[in-house]
């Protein structure tokens, strides 16, 4: 037996075999990886071509090309990998159909098992061809809240507020809060001063609103003043609607609440703020009544 190791460990054919083998796997690696860069950036280059087309072909959305865009790159991905791992068995004389038939077989026998997988990539599937939300939009997804990086067959990757990637499988997505299609209304509750004159602070809220849209181009339809919305202890609160294109209203309810400080400043509207009483005791005084 050891006779017959050294004989095949010294054998010629035997690492001439070895070295076309290593060479076809580094050749079919390195092809593979040239096909799937040149395969993304053609589609990234069509999809730009096309999302920049004039008027009668422009797209009608945007954000859906983009969406597409990632799903059709990680396809081809996925296929050009798996026709490498293919090749690569071939290369080393495994029996790829009698592997492939076994599979079939595995398969069936882990089918059970495999249920999340495909109700991920079903879902996923659903997700893209009714445009339930795309690359791009900010959306709210159970616990989950923020852009959406990427669409998959499988997971769907949204950035949050803090940078954070939260990966969420495609068969757990059930109830979506989808904030980037419509325009968004900002809802800014303002107070005053029980004590404050409330008629003119809602003149000057109005006439600063008349401006508003005039100077921002984020504001899609003409600001309202509510009314008043609650009066609570020593404060008044006064609710300002403003409509503006999709998720624009936080920007400018932050606008909004610092302009109508500076208003109210220059106007002398007071604001509710805590305040403290201090009284000053006679100890004389209540030693004579006491004396008395």
């Amino acid at each position: 037996m050891y006779n017959n190791f050294m004989a095949a460990l010294t054998s010629e054919e035997m690492w001439m075999g070895i070295g076309r083998a290593t060479i076809k796997i580094a050749v079919i690696t390195i092809l593979s990886m040239v096909v799937v860069r040149v395969a993304k950036m053609a589609i990234r280059k069509g999809f730009e071509f096309r999302m920049k087309a004039p008027a009668p072909l422009q797209p009608a959305s945007e954000r859906r090309y983009r969406t597409i865009l990632k799903l059709v790159q990680s396809i081809v991905s996925y296929v050009v990998y798996f026709s490498a791992i293919l090749a690569i068995l071939s290369a080393v004389n495994i029996d790829v159909k009698g592997l492939l038939a076994g599979a079939g077989i595995v398969g069936l026998a882990v089918g059970f098992g495999a249920q999340s997988l495909v109700k991920d990539v079903i879902t996923g599937f659903f997700i893209i061809f009714e445009d339930q939300f795309g690359v791009g939009d900010y959306i709210k997804i159970t616990s989950v809240e923020g852009t959406v990086l990427e669409i998959g067959l499988r997971t769907t990757k949204i950035k949050g507020a803090a940078g954070e990637i939260n990966i969420v499988p495609n068969g757990s997505i059930t109830d979506v809060v989808n904030y980037s299609i419509n325009n968004s209304i900002a809802i800014i509750d303002v107070s005053v001063a029980y004590s404050s004159d409330i008629a003119k602070a809602e003149r000057l809220i109005e006439e600063y609103l008349k401006e508003l849209p005039k100077k921002h181009e984020e504001i899609t339809a003409p600001p309202t003043l509510l009314g008043v919305q609650n009066v609570v202890g020593a404060e008044v609160s006064l609710r300002i609607s403003v409509e503006t294109l999709p998720m624009q209203h936080f920007a400018i309810s932050r606008m909004v609440r610092r302009d109508v400080k500076e208003i109210f400043d220059r106007n002398r509207i007071e604001i509710p703020y805590p305040k403290m009483m201090v009284y000053e005791r006679d100890n004389n005084q209540t030693f004579n009544e006491e004396g008395e």
